[in-house]
């Protein structure tokens, strides 16, 4: 008995993965790379160019501030130029200011080049290979995602936004200037000792260069359980959620003193520490959304600024604290402006709630009247 030949039709909803989309995932990787490449590589990088710790440091703020500077003032100036043409143009100055990075054969001109890569906005490689090595490959990353853009992006047509002046009055609500604030100073709490964390663990835990690496990776992963997590709680209870998180996070961090001197209790501190200092972002954007709706290009871009404020900030009080106070204390700095983040959530918790209660009253004196 024969049995019809039967050809096997791919589900409609299993369709291939688009390459416009990868493209933009590669270039999306290769800035993140970027921009946390250089946490890892701080004593290489320290020692390479002749100079001290909290000074290698000082890279991180440069990009962070390139960011935050860069953000706004791309907005205003590109934001009628098609985003095609702008992905082409942002990726292209990715590209020279990594290569730049990658011959930089002085302090100063490694500034300038990490700079201007952040206005386009791993440690294994850098460590087998050294860091410039590092700043190659996502040299060659960066290529590949400009190549990528230019064959797979089509052109889109954008729809009509308000006008900057509108965009601006929206952001300028006292509420969304009060999160802005307290986004900063969470980003703040993060890289005052992240930027460090290299030099901490080997210093002072007494981690091997190559078992730090291994460490950062454990970190990443919390992390990524912490974006979860704190999406999901974001969704469930905004900002009770968001002040529960900052408390957690000001005390996981003020356990590090204590923790420090004993590695596998340094290595746990440091995986939980990166559950509870990424589970504040879904929360702190979604909140800065909501106040600033009427304001959605400004709040994206503005938002990116304040947070990127706080890493320049945060790593700037980390050099700061380490040449006056030694780098032990980089976590009591930490978790201090944990604190303020804590206190920045709960002032704007209240004025929602302040101002729901007074919307109540205004409506029931309306009823009676």
């Amino acid at each position: 008995m024969k049995h019809a030949a039967t050809k096997s039709v791919p589900s409609p909803g299993k369709e291939r993965f688009p390459l416009s989309l990868l493209v933009l995932t590669l270039g999306a990787f290769a800035i993140g790379m970027t921009e946390f490449i250089i946490m890892g590589l701080l004593p290489n990088v320290a020692s390479d160019l002749g100079v001290t710790i909290s000074q290698a440091g000082q890279l991180i703020t440069s990009y962070a501030l390139g960011v935050a500077i860069g953000a706004p003032v791309l907005t205003v100036f590109t934001h009628r130029l098609p985003q095609k043409k702008l992905l082409v143009i942002l990726m292209g100055i990715f590209i020279f200011g990594n290569a730049v990075s990658v011959i930089a054969p002085t302090y100063p001109l490694l500034i300038i080049a990490r700079v201007l890569t952040a206005f386009a906005h791993g440690t294994f490689l850098g460590q087998q290979l050294g860091w410039r090595a590092s700043f190659g490959a996502i040299t060659v990353l960066g290529i590949i995602s400009l190549f990528g853009i230019i064959r797979f992006i089509p052109v889109i047509i954008q729809e009509q936004t308000a006008n900057l002046a509108e965009q601006v009055r929206g952001l300028m609500n006292p509420k969304v200037l009060l999160i802005l604030l307290t986004g900063a100073l969470g980003c703040g709490s993060l890289f005052a000792l992240f930027t460090y964390i290299t030099p901490i663990l080997e210093d002072i835990t007494g981690f091997a260069e190559h078992s730090v690496t291994w460490i950062l990776v454990l970190f990443g992963v919390g992390v990524t359980l912490g974006n979860i997590a704190g999406g999901k709680l974001a969704d469930w209870k905004l900002m009770p959620s968001l002040i529960v998180n900052f408390a957690v996070l000001a005390g996981i961090i003020a356990l590090f003193p204590l923790t420090l001197h004993h590695p596998v209790l340094a290595v746990a501190n440091v995986f939980l520490w990166g559950i509870a200092a990424f589970g504040i972002m879904p929360g702190i954007q979604l909140r800065i959304m909501n106040l600033a709706h009427k304001a959605p290009l400004l709040a994206t871009t503005s938002s990116h600024s304040a947070l990127n404020l706080g890493n320049a900030a945060g790593a700037y009080l980390g050099g700061v604290t380490i040449n006056t106070l030694g780098i032990a204390t980089i976590p009591w700095l930490a978790s201090g402006l944990a604190v303020l983040a804590l206190c920045g959530a709960w002032l704007s918790y209240r004025s929602t709630r302040a101002n729901r209660a007074e919307h109540g009253l205004a409506a029931e004196i309306g009823k009676s009247a």
